[in-house]
């Protein structure tokens, strides 16, 4: 998710993805985290989160950053869950809404759920089978940024959302078993993962077909939604009827609100937690270098970073003037200056050039299309990046730079655009709203030739990050491969490897590192960096309670006020 998530390695994977292969299993256990009271709990109480951003939507067939996936992580449990644990193990798939992980086909292309009996959402209506089709459905239909994940393998799914077909043929259910079945068109080795996404959870079948992110859908999960103030702030409220289900693993929640409020200025959010007149920082900002050494000499109890697979870049419109040149990518790269922006980012970023990042099958270290991400660019090389475009006839062409507004993504855009003029384009800066951000340069008819982008896993598997570098990706409107990279090689290269099970990813790493050099050969991105995260609390909070899961980031079931 833009902005979203994680944790990994070899074995990471193998533990969380490899589930897709078991046959009737089941990853549940007989005592639910935060379900059985204990004697030393302390339930009860708001919970103040401050936020540099407000969610792009807390609507969860809409939404695709991290600020709205804590939210809807919160109110919508889906099929399948992400352990609601941190590190590594939180990354393993258990049993959500669902009664047991699925079982698999030989073939892996059919997937058999059932629901646990007798949930109901939390305005009290019945959980039926026939709803998690729908909640596919809707997304497809209000064009959810990943709905290609559901297009591009669930049978029926490409048919439905080009309006040739009234459903997706792909999923049958029955609603008097809650037996859910779906068909692929093809083996995916991630399929299961797709099955925890908040855009998988089923909602009422009488949801409308269109984005409700001011009121968002009811949801069976630990809260529901409050109060909500469109790009200011929002509010989680216990449900009161989730404890009822008793379902293995998944916290009931402490708190009995969490009150979220947008902050813009992220050194304003920052001293609201060190002043302990807010709790929670969002791990999805950057705490400013101004107040940086005041958090860590005061704050050293309360605060962390945790490493995430979560790669910071600047996309490049392969489709338009001047970047659909390759010498053009190719010469922007060789001069970016990736020391400069990590310091930028108060040192919470690690130079790279690849575009998978560290801990994520296939990343690999050094330099690439001549450049090191860990030294200055010389001279001699800005001379020649000058000299490259120079010679592709493209000095003086016109290029806009798209930038969030929040800090250090403008400051990160800034640079770059200072550095597209040093090298012979006439540049300029466009800032907007952080809210708005993504989905304006997800607008194809905008034509934005380059500007920030991240990624955050989503789920562990390369695959995730291909998303944003596959012709699956491309989309309209809600487009997430912002420079419309359609390459064959890579497709061809793609339809080898997405097939494979996570317990075998390891066997095609070397597969992953081709198409990843490729890549970086061919500069279809600017990447510059890897990101860490902040867990960073008021003295309030019991720190070491809370989870801060690689996938969902700040778990806020498992925040406890002293």
């Amino acid at each position: 998710m833009r902005h979203r998530r994680t944790v990994l390695g070899l074995g990471l994977l193998a533990l969380g993805l490899g589930l897709t292969a078991c046959t009737g299993a089941s990853g549940s256990s007989s005592s639910s985290t935060g379900s059985t009271a204990n004697s030393t709990d302390k339930p009860g109480g708001t919970l103040q989160v401050v936020q540099g951003t407000s969610p792009d939507s807390l609507d969860p067939q809409f939404s695709y950053t991290t600020q709205g996936a804590e939210a809807d992580d919160m109110v919508y449990t889906p099929l399948l869950q992400y352990a609601v644990k941190s590190g590594t193990a939180g990354t393993q798939l258990i049993p959500g809404l669902a009664a047991a992980l699925p079982t698999v086909s030989s073939d892996q292309k059919t997937y058999t759920l059932t629901l646990r009996p007798g949930l109901t959402y939390s305005d009290g209506t019945a959980v039926k089978a026939s709803d998690f089709t729908h909640a596919i459905e809707r997304a497809c239909k209000i064009s959810w940024g990943g709905k290609s994940f559901y297009t591009g393998y669930i049978a029926g799914a490409a048919a439905y959302d080009a309006g040739t077909a009234s459903s997706i043929s792909g999923i049958k259910t029955d609603d008097s078993t809650g037996q859910i079945t779906i068909t692929l068109t093809q083996p995916y080795g991630a399929f299961a993962n797709l099955l925890a996404f908040p855009s998988s959870a089923p909602i009422p079948s009488s949801t409308p077909m269109k984005v409700l992110s001011n009121t968002p859908p009811v949801g069976v999960g630990p809260y529901k939604f409050g109060k909500i103030v469109p790009n200011a702030s929002y509010q989680l409220v216990k449900n009161p009827s989730f404890a009822g289900f008793k379902i293995p693993n998944i916290p009931t929640g402490y708190v009995d609100t969490v009150n979220v409020t947008k902050n813009t200025n992220t050194n304003t959010e920052a001293q609201l937690v060190l002043n302990n007149q807010a709790d929670i920082f969002d791990p999805g900002d950057t705490v400013p270098a101004s107040v940086l050494s005041a958090v860590q000499s005061q704050a050293k109890a309360r605060y962390q970073t945790v490493p995430l697979a979560s790669t910071y870049y600047f996309f490049l419109n392969t489709q338009v003037a001047p970047f659909n040149n390759v010498a053009a990518r190719q010469a922007v790269n060789l001069a970016t200056d990736r020391t400069a922006l990590a310091r930028l980012s108060s040192g919470s970023l690690t130079p790279g050039c690849f575009f998978l990042p560290p801990t994520i099958v296939g990343h690999q270290n050094g330099s690439c299309n001549g450049a090191d991400p860990n030294t200055v660019p010389s001279a001699a090389d800005v001379s020649k990046a000058k000299a490259m475009i120079k010679a592709a006839g493209l000095a003086g062409t016109k290029v806009t730079v798209w930038s969030e507004t929040r800090s250090p993504r403008q400051e990160f855009c800034a640079y770059f655009n200072d550095l597209l003029n040093q090298l012979g384009f006439k540049s300029t800066l466009k800032v907007i709203q952080d809210t708005v951000y993504f989905q304006t340069i997800g607008n194809q008819s905008l034509e934005p030739q380059a500007g920030f982008a991240d990624w955050s896993q989503d789920f562990p598997n390369p695959s995730d990050f291909y998303l944003l570098l596959s012709k699956a990706g491309i989309q309209k409107v809600n487009n997430e491969n912002f420079g419309n990279v359609s390459d064959p090689k890579i497709e061809s290269q793609l339809a080898a490897l997405l097939p494979i099970p996570a317990t075998k990813l390891s066997s095609v790493a070397t597969g992953w590192q081709t198409l990843d050099t490729y890549v970086a050969d061919q500069a279809y991105v600017d990447v510059y960096g890897y990101q860490t995260a902040p867990k960073f609390m008021s003295n309030r909070v019991d720190f070491n309670k809370a989870v801060f899961n690689p996938v969902y980031y700040i778990e806020f079931s498992t925040v406890e006020l002293k």
